[in-house]
């Protein structure tokens, strides 16, 4: 593994065909090993997210998740595998990752993030993707978000229906904007493909942010339907009042 951020001869081969882009070339590459992701969950979503961003060279990524591994996770949660079952998942997922990319560098948390942890886990942080499927945890992430002025890429799903946002807090409406409602927790049905599908648009919006390359979906919720193959984009505006983000009143 290479410890600096220099790219070696090794890694400019690997990663030359996406420094054929314009706007991204070595420089764009040398922002991706300099920068640190969290990956908030390591199941459908994150299994995606955190295989390309690995791929693509991002230098550091921190896998948060408690949960083991279960045989009905893996009709879609693509980095566990049969003999992973009982297997705590953020470790399950990081080794599959480092023996994917030996130059980026996997940390596996096997907790909870809550309220006590999250200030820690966000530290260093360049760029942080949703992977949860829970609402509570998720607005814990947000508020940090926005405290820290991370951006948050905000990925859910259900069924054959997922949905997709760039978070730049300060700019952008954040995630209690979007959804001001507590939602309950639920055991909902899901074809594996439809997190494979959020989770590579939210790894593009990871790269795209770090490198500084197109535009992004902020202030845009792109909805996927895979049932009648349909992308469409809603445009969102921030809540004043929003009591995350909102400016508070005098």
């Amino acid at each position: 593994m290479s410890t600096s951020d220099t790219l070696t001869p090794e890694e400019l081969e690997r990663y030359n065909r996406q420094m054929m882009l314009p706007d991204f070339g070595v420089e764009g590459q040398e922002k991706l090993k300099k920068a640190t992701a969290l990956v908030v969950g390591a199941g459908g979503l994150g299994c995606p997210i955190a295989t390309y961003l690995a791929a693509a060279g991002v230098g550091r990524i921190r896998i948060v998740d408690f949960d083991r591994v279960d045989v009905s996770n893996l009709n879609r949660q693509v980095l566990h595998w049969q003999e992973n079952i009982g297997h705590l998942k953020a470790q399950s997922a990081g080794e599959k990752l480092s023996r994917l990319n030996p130059y980026v560098e996997i940390e596996s948390i096997t907790e909870a993030l809550d309220e006590e942890n999250l200030d820690s886990l966000l530290s260093g942080v360049d760029v942080i993707v949703d992977a949860l499927d829970n609402f509570d945890t998720r607005q814990i992430l947000n508020r940090g978000a926005v405290t820290h002025t991370i951006p948050f890429i905000y990925g859910g799903i259900n069924g054959l229906v997922g949905m997709a946002t760039t978070i730049l807090p300060g700019s952008t409406p954040c995630l209690a904007c979007i959804f001001p409602h507590k939602t309950p927790k639920e055991v909902f049905p899901v074809l594996g493909t439809t997190p494979a599908v959020i989770g590579v648009i939210q790894a593009t919006e990871a790269i795209k942010l770090i490198v500084g390359l197109g535009k992004s979906l902020a202030g845009r919720l792109l909805i996927y339907n895979g049932e009648d193959m349909s992308f469409n984009h809603v445009s969102m505006k921030r809540d004043p009042q929003c009591p995350v983000c909102g400016t508070p009143a005098p």
